[in-house]
C-alpha cells in the first residue's frame, strides 16, 4: 500500500485549496480513505473520510460545509476540495487507507490504517 498527498501550499484566509492523494499498490476500491491533520504541538485530527464505494463519508465537525471529499476509483486518486480556509487549518494533511468502516464511521485510525506522506497547508491571516 502506497499512498501519497500532494497541493500543499500557502492560501491566504478565506482562500481554497485542493489536496491529493495518489494511491497504489492495493485494490483501492475495498479501502476507505480518509484524510488526517497534525497542527505543531496539536494531535493528528481526522478531518474526512470516504468509503470504497463513496457511500459512507464522514467529516470532523471542523470542516463540514468547507471541506468536500471525493473519489476516482478508476484513477486510483482521492480529492479533499478544501474552502473558506481559516488559519485553524494550518496543519500537515495526510492520506490514510483501512480496510474497515470504522475510520469512516468516527474519522479515527485503526491498528489496520496505513499512511502516507503528508503535504504541507499554511493559512496566512
Amino acid at each position: 500500500v502506497q499512498l501519497q498527498a500532494s497541493g500543499g501550499g500557502l492560501v491566504q484566509t478565506g482562500g481554497s485549496l485542493r489536496l491529493s492523494c495518489a494511491a497504489s499498490g492495493f485494490p483501492m476500491d475495498y479501502y476507505a480513505i480518509g484524510w488526517f491533520r497534525q497542527a505543531p504541538g496539536k494531535e493528528r485530527e481526522g478531518v474526512s473520510c470516504i468509503s470504497g464505494g463513496s457511500t459512507d463519508i464522514y467529516y470532523a465537525e471542523s470542516t463540514k460545509g468547507r471541506f468536500t471529499i471525493s473519489r476516482d476509483n478508476a484513477n486510483n486518486m482521492v480529492y479533499l476540495q478544501m474552502s473558506s480556509l481559516n488559519p485553524e487549518d494550518t496543519a500537515v494533511y495526510y492520506c490514510a487507507a483501512d480496510p474497515g468502516f470504522v475510520m469512516c464511521l468516527n474519522g479515527q485510525a485503526t491498528v489496520s490504517t496505513t499512511w502516507g506522506r503528508g503535504t504541507l497547508v499554511t493559512v496566512s491571516s
